[in-house]
């Protein structure tokens, strides 16, 4: 991003500059001057607002998309660890199962 902002702001910076020096150096009287040159800067103005507005829609959907990629990254790690846990739980409780009917058999035998 830093690249790409700094390259639009040269040429942004280049063309207003170029624009204003050839409205300087052109032959006419100093008020068509003066407003030829507010009429620049306002236009280039937009043109700021809008690369910038473009440049933050940009960024906000790069963010948007990180954010995501992420949250789905850290669900899949959360999904993937209870599955693990939940199989160490299931072996656990087969386990306990087991004992259990081996001492209802003990019991069973005893009576």
């Amino acid at each position: 991003m830093g690249k790409e902002s700094s390259a639009v702001l040269g040429i942004l910076a280049g063309t207003a500059i170029g624009a204003t020096l050839g409205i300087l150096f052109a032959p006419d009287k100093g008020s068509n001057t003066r407003q030829r040159i507010a009429d620049e800067a306002l236009a280039v103005k937009d043109k700021v607002a809008e690369e910038a507005d473009h440049l933050r829609e940009k960024v906000a959907d790069t963010v948007s998309g990180n954010k995501e990629a992420t949250l789905d990254q850290q669900i899949e790690a959360v999904v993937s660890n209870m599955s693990h846990k939940t199989d160490d739980v299931i072996t656990s409780l087969e386990k306990k199962l087991s004992e259990l009917k081996s001492k209802n058999k003990k019991y069973q035998k005893a009576k």
